[in-house]
């Protein structure tokens, strides 16, 4: 099941319901058609008003962490990249420029652990 959980510094208390569902309805979609899992196996966390910096300065700006247990090679994470940065744009006007995207693959980590 793929997390996508993305902190920003931007506030989101004043954002529309609409728009707060447009951005969970096209993220979801999104990780669905990349990473090729159903759309009901995909979790989506968006927490706003995070104290963050980015080069130094508070603009609006992303950090976003996808952990899941299925591979993510280097083509899925550019079109995650690409995908969500576009989202991130248009729905909360957080440039591209200023996000950036880390991705956990839980399966290394099990082949690892001795539990």
């Amino acid at each position: 099941m793929p997390c996508l959980d993305i902190s920003t510094n931007v506030n989101l208390d004043g954002i529309n319901s609409d728009v707060h569902d447009s951005i969970f309805s096209e993220l979801t979609k999104a990780l669905s058609q990349i990473i090729g899992r159903p759309e009901h196996f995909v979790m989506i966390l968006l927490k706003g008003s995070v104290p963050l910096t980015f080069g130094g300065n508070k603009e609006p700006a992303a950090l976003a962490e996808i952990v899941s247990m299925d591979i993510i090679n280097s083509e899925m994470k550019r079109k995650l990249i690409a995908t969500i940065g576009s989202i991130l744009q248009a729905k909360l006007s957080i440039p591209k420029t200023r996000f950036v995207l880390k991705v956990f693959d839980a399966t290394v980590a099990k082949k690892i652990s001795k539990l």
